[in-house]
C-alpha cells in the first residue's frame, strides 16, 4: 500500500523514499488525484453507454418490480400486523373463531325465522289467555317516525277506562340484542294496569318473531330509539291517556333505550327507569367476544367494530350523553350481573351521581338472589314460569316498590292501588 503525503522541506529536497512509502510534493499529489478522477469518470460513462440500449429494449412489464407483500424477497414482519393484516404463521381454526364480518348480509346467518314467528304466535296466544277478563289486551301496530317500518306492540289497559286523560301511560321496552316482549313479564304488567297505567310494549326493529326483514333492520342505538318513542304518538290517539303523564322503563338493552330516550335535547317522557342497562358499547364489545361483536359489526348502519367506527360507537353509548339529561331517571344495577357486568354499570351510576344528582336516583344491589338468566341481571324479573306469578326476593320487592314510588310521584296514576308499597 502506498501513501501520498506532504513532507517537510528537508525531505522534499532530498527526494527521499522510505520503505513502501512514496514521498511526493503537493503539486504532484493534486495532479495524481485529477488523473484518477478522470479515468474513473470515463469508465463510468462507458459502462452507462454500453448498458443503456439493453435497458431501453426491456419491455416495461418485464422490468424488475419491488416485491409485493407475501412475495419472495420480502421478509415477513414477525409478530406484527398492519393494513395487510397478520404476516406470520396463522392458526386457521383460531382465525375463524375470531373473525368478525362487517357485511350486513352476514347478520342473519343461520337464523330460523320461521321458528321465531311460530314461537311468537304461541306466546301471543298465551297472552290472550292470561289477560282475558283481567285487562284489556290488544296487539297493535304503528308506523315508526323513521317512516320505513311498521312496529308491532302489545297494549294493556284497564278494563274500565276513566274519562278524558284519566290515565298515565308507560312505555315498557324489552331487552336482548334480538329479543321480544316475553310472557314472563305478565305479572308486572298486570300490576301496572291495576295501579291505573296504560302500558304499551313496542317490538322495535330487530325484535324476533316478525320475520327476516324486521330482524335484519336492527339498529342498536339508532332508529330503534325512534321506533320506541313513536309509541307516544300512538298513545295520543287514546282519549283516556294523558300525554303529559307518560314514562318509560326498560331492562338491559331496553334500559339502554330508556336512557337514550331522555339523554336528548327534547323528550315526551316525564320519568324514565333503566334496569341493569347497557351503557358503554366500546367497553362492552372489548370483552364480549367475537360472537357478540358480530351482532353489532354486521348491522347495516354500523358496519364495523369500535376501533373502526369509534365515533359511531361513542354516539351509540348512553354513558357519553349523560349531560343531556333533563328528566328524572331511576337506575337499578346488581353487582352479580353476568350480562351487563357491574364494572360497566358502575360507570353510569358514578356519572349520574356526580353530574346529575338532582335528577337521578340510583341503587346498587349487592349480590341479590339471581334471576332466571345471567345471575343478577334478572334479579327483579323473578317469575314462576308455570303459574306466571312473581317469585319474590327481598331485593325484587324493594326494587319494584322503588319503581312504583318513583313513577307515582311524577305521573300521579291515582285510583287503583296508587303508589302504595307492595308487601309479600
Amino acid at each position: 500500500m502506498r501513501t501520498y503525503t506532504d513532507r517537510g522541506p528537508a525531505e522534499r529536497s532530498a527526494g527521499s523514499t522510505c520503505g513502501s512509502v512514496v514521498v511526493i510534493n503537493k503539486q504532484q499529489f493534486w495532479c495524481a488525484a485529477l488523473l484518477i478522477a478522470a479515468v474513473t469518470g470515463t469508465a463510468s460513462q462507458q459502462a452507462q453507454t454500453t448498458s443503456a440500449p439493453q435497458a431501453q429494449s426491456t419491455p416495461p412489464a418485464q422490468q424488475a418490480q419491488p416485491p409485493q407483500q407475501g412475495q419472495a424477497g420480502q421478509q415477513p414482519q414477525r409478530g406484527r400486523g398492519g393494513r395487510g393484516g397478520w404476516q406470520g404463521p396463522m392458526d386457521e381454526d383460531r382465525a375463524r373463531q375470531l373473525y368478525v364480518s362487517n357485511d350486513h348480509a352476514d347478520h342473519g346467518r343461520g337464523v330460523d325465522f320461521d321458528r321465531q314467528v311460530q314461537q311468537k304466535a304461541e306466546e301471543d296466544k298465551r297472552y290472550a289467555e292470561v289477560t282475558k277478563g283481567v285487562v284489556d289486551y290488544q296487539k297493535i301496530t304503528y308506523r315508526s317516525s323513521v317512516g320505513d317500518l311498521d312496529i308491532p306492540a302489545y297494549l294493556f289497559q284497564p278494563l274500565k277506562k276513566r274519562g278524558s286523560k284519566g290515565h298515565p301511560a308507560l312505555v315498557w321496552v324489552h331487552g336482548g340484542v334480538h329479543g321480544n316482549w316475553s310472557i314472563t313479564m305478565w305479572p308486572f304488567v298486570r300490576e301496572a294496569v291495576e295501579r291505573g297505567y296504560v302500558v304499551i310494549c313496542p317490538e322495535y326493529r330487530g325484535s324476533t318473531g316478525y320475520g327476516e326483514k324486521h330482524y335484519m333492520e336492527i339498529d342498536y342505538g339508532g332508529y330503534e330509539i325512534e321506533d320506541v318513542m313513536t309509541a307516544t304518538d300512538y298513545l295520543k290517539t287514546l282519549p283516556h291517556v294523558d300525554p303529559n303523564r307518560v314514562g318509560i322503563m326498560g331492562w338491559s338493552h331496553g334500559g339502554y333505550i330508556s336512557l337514550f330516550s331522555v339523554f336528548r335535547d327534547t323528550t315526551p317522557f316525564k320519568a324514565a327507569v333503566a334496569m341493569v342497562p347497557v351503557t358503554n358499547l366500546i367497553h362492552r364489545l372489548s370483552f364480549s367476544g367475537p360472537s357478540y361483536q358480530r351482532s353489532f359489526a354486521t348491522q347495516k348502519r354500523i358496519g364495523g367494530l369500535p376501533f373502526e367506527k369509534r365515533e359511531e360507537y361513542i354516539k351509540r353509548s348512553p354513558l357519553f350523553h349523560v349531560d343531556k339529561l333533563k328528566t328524572p331517571v331511576l337506575v337499578h344495577v346488581a353487582t352479580n350481573d353476568t350480562d351487563v357486568y357491574y364494572y360497566e354499570d358502575q360507570q353510569i351510576v358514578d356519572a349520574l351521581r356526580s353530574r346529575k344528582p338532582d335528577l337521578s336516583e340510583t341503587k346498587v344491589y349487592v349480590a341479590p338472589p339471581v334471576g332466571p338468566a345471567s345471575g343478577g341481571h334478572t334479579f327483579n324479573r323473578r317469575v314462576k314460569p308455570d303459574t306466571l306469578e312473581r317469585d319474590d326476593s327481598p331485593e325484587q320487592i324493594d326494587s319494584w316498590n322503588r319503581v312504583w314510588a318513583f313513577f307515582g310521584k311524577r305521573l300521579q296514576p291515582g285510583g287503583g292501588s296508587g303508589a302504595k308499597p307492595v308487601r309479600r
